[in-house]
């Protein structure tokens, strides 16, 4: 398994196997540590094509986007799902998106989930695909940079998201034998019907993300640069609709104004009313005690009823004016919130814009120096002497991966991802290297294949499958080796085009070397025993060796 860089974000775009292609404040605690995934490299027995590792995540995805409203679960929980952890009543932290991989998940290589995860992205919330692809880069390695760290997750995550993780499971593992039934990437959403900001960025995008790609050789600048671009549309867009809240507000503003000097006018006139009641009791009150006075006096008597009379129909002028100013005063309050509401979303939107341009900016002078380190290394590495050989994959490996090694002071100029060579064996042809590589687990297949000299990538392997154990011998333009076919393995024939020319008649050993004599080649049969094969049609060359294989078949037919 070769160590392949946190953010490898070019989109791949040869139809090949699944398995070999294949967001708003800081975090709470530094977590200083260098994310290399580690990927399985090697041929497959089964090949998908990249349309078929996207629609894993297209099929998630249009599943989650029929209903983004409900916290919901879809997909085959053996193999790949999403939960949609959702919570509209919580207005703190964020919502999220779990994407987990089930027990028989199989992919096997960092390409491939980026694949599904912007598969997913763009079918969900509707992201271009050159978007998805950035954002998912950094999902995983966000995801890798966090691994099982819960306290960072209930940081940041409503109790809806945080709930459906498990401290053991949470995130993503650098090494993809530990995907499956272990890993619960998460997808922080800051608003479902964001568009461009539905997934929070600057969450994805923190300093100790950043920090692990800039410890990769190139500083995953390429990656880097697309998600400055997303920062900067994310702006732009915010800052216009600051600009339109603004106007809102403006507006607003100018009503609760009008609101608040009817109110006024309002107030004034039941002000006055009250006035003209306090009027009119204080006569009605003057009148009541004359009459009081001259209990016989009928026209002191009328005039009083008169009076009190016209106060009781003054206050209820009072009552009905100061209710009327009441509700004028309601309305320029409600007025006057909705302009401060406005005002609100007009200053939050243009706080997200201020910092999305401050963190693209910021980014921006960070790649520009990351970029010239880039380019001086580059340089000295074209113009550096240099050789091809071969390195162990790990200390306790016996696999290998190809080395471009700079001849004067020893330095890794380039290695191949490809690091499950066997044999520690390879030869030179035509523009790259011949080698037996892969590995017998999963999917994996050991096959004959071609690993092109620049890129150091398998370009093109063998149509058949062979011993996990086989030789690769050289002899002139043809190369031989081991090849397996159910039970039993055979010596076979290609030639640098990695075509099989022959085939043995009989079975050999898994293990058996291949060694050219003046005879033939010699290999090991089943039993044991050395067997010469003729160098043309690899067949047997003596009587004697024909009637061994002869038992040698027999006995494995019982």
């Amino acid at each position: 398994m070769r160590k392949i860089s946190i953010a490898m974000a070019a989109a791949f775009f040869a139809a090949t196997s699944i398995f070999a292609i294949g967001v708003d404040e800081d975090e709470i605690r530094s977590v200083n540590q260098t994310i290399v995934f580690e990927n399985y490299t090697g041929p497959h027995a089964t090949v998908d094509t990249l349309d078929q590792i996207k629609q894993i995540g297209r099929g998630l995805g249009n599943a989650i986007a029929s209903d983004l409203d409900s916290q919901r679960t879809t997909g085959n929980t053996a193999k790949y799902y999403v939960i949609h952890a959702i919570d509209s009543s919580v207005a703190e932290k964020l919502d999220a998106d779990i994407l987990v991989l089930g027990a028989n998940a199989s992919v096997d290589h960092i390409r491939n989930l980026r694949h599904i995860i912007a598969g997913y992205l763009s079918a969900a919330y509707n992201y271009s695909e050159s978007d998805a692809q950035t954002i998912a880069t950094f999902v995983t390695v966000y995801n890798a940079v966090y691994r099982q760290n819960m306290e960072a997750f209930r940081s940041k995550y409503k109790d809806i998201v945080t709930s459906n993780l498990t401290a053991s499971r949470a995130g993503l593992s650098t090494r993809y034998s530990e995907w499956p039934g272990n890993s619960q990437i998460v997808i922080p959403i800051s608003d479902i019907s964001g568009g461009l900001s539905t997934v929070d960025t600057s969450v994805i995008s923190d300093r100790e993300v950043i920090n692990s790609m800039q410890e990769d050789d190139d500083k995953n600048i390429d990656a880097r640069k697309d998600m400055v671009d997303i920062k900067e549309r994310e702006a732009e867009n915010a800052n216009e609709k600051a600009q339109e809240s603004q106007k809102a507000a403006t507006e607003e503003q100018r009503k609760a104004n009008e609101a608040q000097k009817q109110a006024d006018q309002a107030q004034k006139q039941a002000d006055q009313k009250k006035e003209d009641a306090q009027k009119a009791q204080q006569k009605a009150d003057e009148a009541q005690k004359k009459a009081d006075e001259n209990p016989d006096d009928k026209q002191a008597q009328k005039e009083a009823q008169q009076a009190q009379k016209e106060a009781d129909q003054a206050k209820k002028a009072e009552d009905d004016a100061q209710k009327k100013a009441d509700d004028a005063q309601q309305k320029a309050d409600e007025a006057q919130k909705k302009a401060d509401d406005a005002k609100q979303t007009a200053s939050e939107q243009q706080a997200v814009a201020d910092k999305k341009q401050s963190e693209a900016q910021e980014e921006r002078r960070s790649i520009a120096q990351d970029q010239e380190t880039v380019e001086k290394a580059e340089q000295a590495a074209t113009n550096a002497p240099s050789v091809y050989g071969l390195s162990l994959a790990s200390a306790s490996s016996m696999d290998s991966a190809i080395v471009k090694v700079n001849t004067k002071d020893g330095t890794i100029l380039q290695r191949s991802e490809v690091d499950v060579i066997k044999n520690r064996t390879m030869f030179p042809v035509g523009g790259g290297f011949l080698a037996v590589a892969g590995a017998n687990s999963g999917n994996g297949a050991v096959k004959l294949v071609f690993i092109d000299e620049k890129s150091l990538e398998i370009t093109k392997e063998s149509e058949e499958t062979l011993s996990d154990n086989s030789v690769l011998v050289q002899d002139g333009s043809n190369y031989l080796v081991i090849v397996k076919e159910r039970i039993a393995c055979f010596a076979a024939k290609y030639d640098s085009d990695l075509k099989l020319l022959k085939k043995s008649p009989v079975p050999v050993s898994p293990n058996s070397p291949i060694v050219k004599t003046s005879a033939g080649y010699m290999v090991t049969d089943v039993a044991g025993q050395p067997l010469v094969l003729d160098t043309a049609e690899l067949k047997i060359t003596t009587k004697q060796a024909v009637e061994a294989v002869a038992g040698t078949v027999k006995n494995l037919t019982k």
